[in-house]
């Protein structure tokens, strides 16, 4: 059967818009079998070994180092990477491969454990394989992909976060030619207690430059910090005091880095924005399943009409959303250049992390006292209520954003005669 007449099986939640519409048996021009497949492998993985977690992993504030393997033996953790190092993609990969695996990833509620297990190196590897040379790819690209080190970008300062181009942290070429003295501050880095190494934006002199440096370099220190959400991400704040990094640690060109920086940015609000909308379902499927038995003056919640309003509100946000991170998919697929697609991709964004904050609003509003307690009945919306601000910050605010793509648009658009 051709793609263009795909019908999957019914699968997963029975919960009304609880899963996107192709698995509840529509027709889609987007997947096939290996698509299906992937599916199940992701969800399986998810259901045992992560789902019965979130919570105590949350409430502990990390998670067993060992979840690294077992999401690297399950064919997960590595599915979008090189087989060259180590990367293990389903047949015939793709990108709707990769939206499967996020949104999937997301079922689970919790941010903080995915993106310090699955999702941090995704952001601080690709500069190394694209531009580091076969030293830096040789040490870091292979244990990074396998699970066996992690890895953390350290782009964000105190003093700089969308603005790239403010940064304060220094590197010094030294007078011999042979390394640099790097010194600054890096703030809100995520996986950054646990990284073995660090993927850093340095300014050096006229431009940017990115290097690795590692945790045990002296002069690298880390300390935790105490976020709102993502209790598990290990975000620190790191302080870098006269590190020696050798000459041989900048990835590409002196003074480039920023190009390097950029190239991220893409895929990391592709990846923020499918597991918004997929926290947005969470949301919507924990209220409809308390609404179906919650009982309120001899009726049932989902028995009120302002109730179901409020379902049918929060499923038209998130089938909108989740079309359009298909289309963005289908035009990664095509190979459409990011600079065409940073644009689109900058509104999808906004538009899952809008989508998500309000059905968190309108799940809590359902759930009630519930919503407000960590544990229970409420636990997943309670969660994602304090991961929405994150989301929505996190790879460039909704604000950046919007103004990113209406520039972009100008870009392409000549001024029309008055």
């Amino acid at each position: 059967m051709s793609s263009q007449q795909f019908v999957s099986e019914r699968f997963g939640s029975p919960t009304p818009y609880g899963d996107p519409y192709w698995y509840q048996g529509y027709a889609s021009p987007y997947y096939n079998e290996s698509h299906v497949a992937f599916r199940a492998k992701v969800r399986a993985f998810v259901d045992k070994e992560i789902m019965p977690n979130v919570h105590q992993w949350d409430e502990e504030g990390t998670y067993p180092p060992e979840l690294h393997k077992k999401a690297y033996d399950a064919g997960l953790l590595a599915a979008i990477w090189p087989v060259e190092y180590g990367g293990t993609p389903p047949p015939n990969f793709d990108s709707f491969h990769d939206l499967i695996l996020i949104d999937e990833l997301a079922r689970c509620g919790g941010g903080g454990v995915l993106w310090a297990v699955f999702f941090s190196f995704g952001i601080s590897l690709p500069p190394v394989l694209n531009w580091g040379n076969k030293e830096l790819k040789e040490k870091i690209a292979k244990p990074v992909i396998t699970g066996q080190k992690i890895m953390a970008l350290a782009v964000s300062e105190p003093y700089a976060g969308s603005d790239v181009a403010g940064l304060r942290t220094t590197a010094v070429l030294s007078p011999d030619g042979s390394h640099y003295i790097i010194n600054g501050e890096k703030k809100f880095i995520t996986s950054g207690c646990k990284a073995d190494f660090y993927t850093v934006a340095a300014r050096t002199g006229k431009g940017v430059s990115v290097f690795i440096l590692e945790k045990t370099m002296e002069g690298v220190t880390a300390r935790r910090m105490k976020t709102q959400g993502w209790l598990t991400s290990n975000t620190a704040y790191l302080t870098f005091e006269n590190v020696k990094v050798p000459k041989e640690n900048l990835i590409g060109k002196e003074n480039e880095g920023f190009k390097y920086i950029m190239y991220n940015f893409n895929h990391e609000r592709f990846v923020l924005a499918a597991m918004s909308n997929r926290y947005a379902r969470v949301c919507l499927e924990e209220a409809y399943e308390y609404a179906r038995v919650r009982k309120v003056f001899g009726k049932t919640l989902i028995e009120q009409p302002v109730i179901r309003q409020k379902i049918g509100e929060m499923g038209r946000q998130v089938e909108a959303t989740h079309a359009l991170l298909e289309q963005i998919a289908f035009q990664m697929k095509q190979k459409v250049p990011d600079s065409q697609l940073g644009g689109l991709i900058a509104l999808t964004k906004v538009q899952a992390t809008k989508t998500f904050e309000f059905c968190a609003r309108e799940a809590s509003q359902v759930l009630g006292g519930n919503s407000c307690v960590r544990g229970g009945k409420g636990d997943k919306v309670e969660r994602l209520y304090r991961e929405v601000r994150v989301n929505a910050i996190g790879g460039g605010s909704e604000e950046i954003l919007l103004d990113l793509a209406v520039r972009q648009m100008m870009k392409t658009r000549k001024p029309a005669a008055l």
